[in-house]
């Protein structure tokens, strides 16, 4: 069975990087529970759960970052 772009999530859907909430936290300089408060209040990068495993799309947090970084 072959998965076209549409199923699969486009072209690059392979070539997607996912981030750890520790791996999101290390680069921004915050406590891991910092990042759970936001993504409580919906306010911290798109999360999405992944079978247990809590990720970020390495998109969404350049995304997320540069909407939040000062011009």
């Amino acid at each position: 069975m072959t998965t076209t772009p549409e199923r699969s999530g486009g072209p690059d859907a392979a070539e997607q990087q996912w981030l750890t909430p520790k791996e999101i936290c290390a680069q921004l300089q915050i406590p891991e529970q910092t990042f759970y408060q936001w993504r409580v209040k919906h306010v911290g990068p798109k999360a999405h759960r992944i079978g247990k495993h809590l990720r970020i799309s390495r998109r969404d947090f350049d995304a997320w970052l540069s909407a939040r970084l000062e011009p």
